[in-house]
């Protein structure tokens, strides 16, 4: 029977993937024969190299057949939803008796698919018996009391029956060869904090019940709120594991017996409450998937996290801040002692300087054209040039894991989206545009771990006894063998460097003296390093050594090894991938800008430096905005290229790595759970800022 589901499936996917394509081809452009055979052949290639691929590599059958069967399955419970709500105005027994046996079910099935329960599959049916009676009972007795006692007592009997079956021992399973345990969901109650969470759900329940008008009975909205508390109180806040059944049987039955009254305490609608019924549940039906989702992986885990980080390793003892007290005082995460060191830091005085040029060039134009201050490219670039460096040296001196964070956060951010802006700003409208965008937005296609795979080939160093694999490594040593030969490609290289040096000098002059300040100082600076390239060629530049005894050997560099700048090497790779992103964001803006701003521009005199400054970058404020902080939300959860590259060693642990390696290798889930909440707290005010920012573009 599988194997016949498994056919049926991979050839409605490989007929689908045909169609498709056909269809595609056919209705894209006029109608024509040849259109059509085209169609026809590209979508019986497609099919069948679907088929192909399905059926022939490895495990790609049955993720293929678990996505279509879960997109059916979902298709089928929507369809399944609408049509058993046609039934509330004209048939309740029908509607409330398959309400109850499909709420029973969903409850039973999740616990037999978590592999709570022992003998799930009879459990299931018996509750799913259960539910459906109660439904029709409570669909059909008019009387209170009546309704009340079947509800209490259909609730409190479908507790006990999940709470008799669960374990209190590991269960051991088999599968492909690997052995798993699934350790008992029996819940630890601390009865303190469970009738607290009573006392607090019940008084929310109170203050809704106020807020909708006092519309319902009390009874019912205390009873609810009460429900809700016990639910916390019994499974979420407790820890799980091999507790006694007597608390289960309490967390089960609790919880059961409150929403058989809640529900046994309403009385059965007459037809118009029917009716409004079914039209009310249309809305709950396209919500309550989103937001059972949204509950169940986001609000739901942020609170047992939040609940964790206050007590200890197994999540079992309240210990109050310590494990934030950990944060901050370990010197793995919050290392300040070196900062003396940012001082006595050439990088931070070379930034300190470039900083001063630039401002000080900005000030000067700015003066001659009647502003305070005037960024130009070069002026501009200098000053964050002098500014970014300055900061390397302070993160190279401040250690630890949130420095690391705060590190990749200020790099990554500023350097793509620099780069991103001035890509966008180049290529606009000049030839061979698409072609260039479409080359350096392909990295953002990879993933996070496959650019930390391809980065870690890059960056390799083998023994020097070998030839050189990684690409860079290759060229530094192919470097130093140049330098060293004195033959005709050290010449070319010298020469070549001063030649572009002199070129950049005179291009500084023209600058200067047609008034275009910042661009002189840009291209000044630029001659530096080819002028010292040049010389530091002379004098032997690359990957080489020479050893005491006078040979001359290869030296690599050891790009993820060689703290602290081994973290800007690894930045490299994320600012590689989201360039492209930041361009095309950016492109879009810069298009999107009225010409006839730009053209007022330069009928009133401005020069090309002006114009971007003094209009184009006004006008796209908004979008730099939120270009910065999508990046630096993405930056603080960065994971996956320091896992695959380095897994945190060498001094380049991030947050996020840590928390992993706490809480699910060294099993310190306190711990974990206190760096979690510290990553999203920093991410909370950038989130907040990006919302409002779009509630105002929106507004």
């Amino acid at each position: 029977m599988v194997g016949v589901v498994s056919v049926a499936v991979n050839l409605l996917m490989a007929l689908g993937m045909a169609g498709g394509a056909g269809l595609w081809i056919d209705r894209t452009g006029r109608p024509s024969r040849t259109r059509r055979v085209i169609a026809v052949v590209v979508g019986v290639a497609l099919g069948a190299l679907t088929w192909w691929g399905i059926t022939s590599v490895d495990k790609l059958e049955t993720t293929a057949t678990g996505v279509v069967v879960s997109i059916l399955a979902s298709g089928l419970i929507f369809i399944a939803a609408n049509k058993l709500f046609d039934l509330a105005p004209d048939r309740w027994a029908v509607f409330t008796t398959l309400v109850g046996a499909a709420g029973s079910f969903a409850v039973f099935a999740m616990l037999w698919g978590n592999r709570g329960i022992d003998d799930p599959a009879l459990r299931t049916v018996v509750a799913t018996a259960i539910g459906g009676v109660a439904g029709y009972l409570l669909g059909t007795v008019e009387r209170s009391g009546q309704r009340l006692a079947i509800g209490i007592g259909a609730g409190g009997v479908l507790g006990a029956l999940a709470a008799s079956g669960m374990r209190n021992v590991g269960l051991k399973f088999t599968v492909e060869q690997r052995e798993f345990v699934v350790w008992p969901i029996l819940p630890y109650i601390d009865y303190g904090v469970l009738a607290g969470a009573i006392l607090v759900g019940a008084v929310l329940g109170l203050l809704l019940w106020q807020a909708r008008g006092r519309r319902n009975p009390l009874a019912r909205s205390l009873l609810l709120g009460g429900t809700i508390g016990f639910f916390f109180g019994g499974w979420l806040l407790p820890s799980l594991g091999s507790a006694t059944k007597t608390d289960a049987f309490v967390a089960a039955v609790g919880v059961g017996v409150g929403i058989g009254a809640y529900l046994g305490l309403k009385p059965i609608p007459d037809h118009s409450a029917r009716g409004r019924i079914e039209v009310s549940a249309r809305a709950y039906i396209f919500l309550v998937p989103a937001l059972g989702f949204i509950a169940s992986t986001l609000i739901i885990p942020t609170l047992r996290t939040l609940f964790l980080s206050f007590h200890d390793a197994r999540g079992q003892e309240y210990v109050g801040f310590v494990n934030y007290g950990d944060v901050f005082g370990s010197p793995n995460i919050f290392n300040v002692d070196g900062w003396a060191g940012i001082f006595g830091s050439k990088l931070f005085w070379v930034g300190a300087v470039l900083l001063l040029i630039g401002v000080g060039v900005s000030v000067l134009m700015g003066r001659q054209s009647g502003y305070r201050i005037s960024f130009s490219p070069g002026s501009g670039g200098l000053a964050a040039l002098g500014a970014l460096l300055a900061l390397f040296a302070v993160f190279a001196a401040l250690r630890g894991t949130v420095f690391n964070n705060l590190w990749w956060v200020v790099t990554v951010t500023v350097i793509s989206t620099t780069a991103g802006l001035a890509i966008a700003v180049l290529a606009d409208r000049s030839k061979g545009e698409s072609v260039a965008k479409s080359l350096i937005f392909m990295p953002m296609a990879i993933s996070f771990v496959g650019a930390g795979v391809i980065w870690r080939f890059m960056y390799l160093a083998r023994d020097v006894s070998k030839p050189q694999t990684g690409v860079i490594n290759t060229f530094w040593v192919g470097l130093g063998n140049l330098s060293l030969s004195r033959g005709p490609g050290f010449w070319i290289a010298a020469l070549l460097s001063l030649a572009l040096a002199a070129l950049l000098v005179r291009l500084a002059i023209r600058a200067w003296r047609v008034g275009e300040r910042g661009v002189g100082a840009g291209a000044a600076v630029c001659a530096l390093p080819l002028v010292w390239f040049a010389y530091a060629l002379w004098r032997g530049v690359g990957g080489f050594e020479v050893r005491d005894n006078g040979d001359v050997v290869a030296s690599t560099i050891q790009f993820a090894q060689q703290a602290p700048f081994n973290n800007v090497w690894l930045m490299l790779v994320l600012i590689w991938i989201q360039t492209g992103f930041t361009m095309v964001i950016f492109s879009a803006a810069i298009k999107a800008v009225p010409s006839d701003l730009i053209e007022a521009a330069r009928v009133d005199g401005a020069s090309e430096a002006q114009a971007f400054w003094r209009v184009i970058i006004p006008q796209i404020a908004p979008t730099i905005g939120v270009v910065i902080t999508t990046l630096i939300v993405l930056v603080m959860k960065v994971f996956d290229i320091v896992k695959v590259m380095t897994n945190g060693n060498f001094g380049t642990q991030v947050i996020a790595n840590e928390m992993w390696q706490r809480a699910f290798t060294e099993l310190n889930f306190g711990l974990g759970s206190a760096l979690a909440v510290v990553l999203f707290i920093a991410v909370l005010p950038i989130l907040y800022v990006n919302i409002r920012r779009m509630q105002k573009a929106a507004s």
